[in-house]
């Protein structure tokens, strides 16, 4: 293996654990609300949301962090804290422990994001720029799908906890073979400091309206701290818009979104990944409590999803290079809305894996692979050669807060039913809402212009 593909295989480690952790947890949620039985849903879903909102508001300070700094150097103490982390994960003694080690583990999750992208694509030449970002998305589209499948396999026979310990002798490996291979890289023209009171802002912002989402039917709609963490997170939106249009070094870059393609893109990534990731959380419930599948039943149940994404987003890569992102884009969104409504009309109280849930997993499985790595491409190809980590922050910010809306969302809308058909009747709801949101992704992305073709690499 040459080593500008040495250089492939490191930073997809990295990335391949950091998006398997944003979705192998969902398998292990139950497992999880088990061993500590006294947290609500709401209260458990923060497992997943701490993870999501600190993933995406530390990643815009970490692309500006790799920029100045170094981005191998990034990288590596990226790796070492999510690491870390993963094995504090493993032990950790109650729910809020676990939480804060969440935490912990996003923070490192959010170095290796933005700076992993940019020691990838600084080995290649720029010719080859959209396929192997296209290959790199097809990574972390296949670590996002394969989580509730692994996942199960290791709740089932390890326990959850192995969830996270998994991580650490691939976090080696990586380390190991990174120190040999990975070349520093750093953007000469940068200037000044992160904006940390901005980052500040940004996370307050995204906490409060996922507070205000998932605590909405706890606490009563209408309760005074749900209504502040809406008015919070009214407020943080323009307020950060406006400190990013004068600092002079941003936690948002403006003028990326001067490129009509990458704001186009993260748009769309906003509200394809908020229906993905708050499905995919849905399947896990849906099979496991109404359903009452076993975590391997449902595993196995998932197992059909990932296959189609590996397949698709294997081929998404050569097809957006010579046919541009929106031909691959809108079938992979088609494909995935088609899955939901399939799921939202025909999903009964009774168990039947072949007649109501394998084709819209297939489905479901080739728009994830289609859509997924391509709207990541999307979103960065245009940019120039100094914003590549920027804009892989910013990418990959869009797909968490994506995340953390569609988990708020299903929480909010699920509830707590209190008979069968009435849990029946929620989950056909949130089907639904799902997609709507990513049909809404797809009239978003009919804007995309087509970018010259790349050329295409085989592997």
């Amino acid at each position: 293996m040459n080593k500008r593909w040495q250089v492939f295989t490191i930073t997809a480690l990295g990335i391949f654990m950091v998006y398997l952790d944003g979705t192998i947890v969902n398998i292990a949620f139950p497992a999880i609300g088990g061993t500590f039985a006294h947290a609500s849903r709401p209260e458990l879903s923060w497992v997943l949301n701490a993870y999501g909102i600190t993933f995406a508001a530390l990643l815009l300070g970490a692309g500006q962090l790799a920029d100045r700094l170094g981005r191998r150097r990034i990288f590596f103490a990226g790796l070492g804290v999510f690491t870390l982390g993963s094995g504090l994960c493993g032990l950790a003694s109650s729910a809020p422990v676990l939480i804060a080690d969440r935490v912990l583990q996003a923070c490192g999750a959010a170095l290796l994001a933005p700076t992993s992208m940019a020691l990838l694509l600084d080995a290649f030449p720029l010719r080859l720029r959209t396929t192997v970002v296209g290959l790199y998305g097809a990574v972390a589209a296949l670590a996002v799908a394969l989580g509730p499948s692994l996942g199960s396999l290791i709740v089932e026979h390890a326990g959850w906890r192995w969830v996270f310990l998994l991580n650490l002798p691939v976090g080696l490996l990586a380390w190991g073979w990174g120190r040999r291979v990975l070349r520093e890289s750093r953007d000469s023209s940068a200037r000044g400091r992160p904006d940390a009171p901005g980052l500040a802002l940004l996370t307050l912002t995204m906490g409060a309206l996922a507070l205000a989402i998932v605590q909405g039917n706890d606490w009563g709609w209408g309760d005074p701290r749900v209504l502040c963490a809406f008015a919070l997170a009214g407020c943080g939106v323009p307020l950060s818009i406006h400190r990013a249009a004068r600092h002079p070094v941003p936690v948002i870059d403006l003028s990326l979104f001067a490129v009509p393609a990458f704001g186009l893109a993260n748009l769309a990534m906003v509200l394809f990944t908020a229906a993905f990731y708050g499905g995919l959380l849905s399947h896990v419930l849906f099979l496991t409590t109404t359903w009452r599948y076993s975590l391997v039943q449902a595993g196995l149940a998932l197992t059909p999803a990932p296959l189609c994404a590996t397949v698709a987003g294997a081929a998404a890569a050569h097809l957006a290079a010579r046919y541009g992102h929106r031909a691959v884009i809108l079938p992979g969104i088609g494909c995935f809305a088609a899955g939901l409504l399939l799921l939202h009309l025909n999903l009964g109280a009774s168990p039947a894996f072949a007649r109501e849930w394998l084709l819209p997993n297939l489905l479901l499985g080739s728009g994830v692979g289609l859509a997924l790595p391509t709207l990541s491409s999307a979103g960065v190809a245009a940019l120039p050669a100094t914003k590549l980590a920027m804009g892989s922050a910013m990418g990959n910010t869009s797909r968490q807060f994506g995340a953390v809306l569609g988990v708020a969302l299903l929480i909010a809308v699920l509830g707590a039913p209190t008979s069968l058909p009435a849990l029946v009747s929620a989950f056909q709801r949130i089907y639904g809402l799902f997609m709507a949101m990513a049909l809404l992704a797809g009239l978003v992305c009919l804007a995309l212009g087509r970018p010259r073709p790349g050329t295409v690499v085989p592997w």
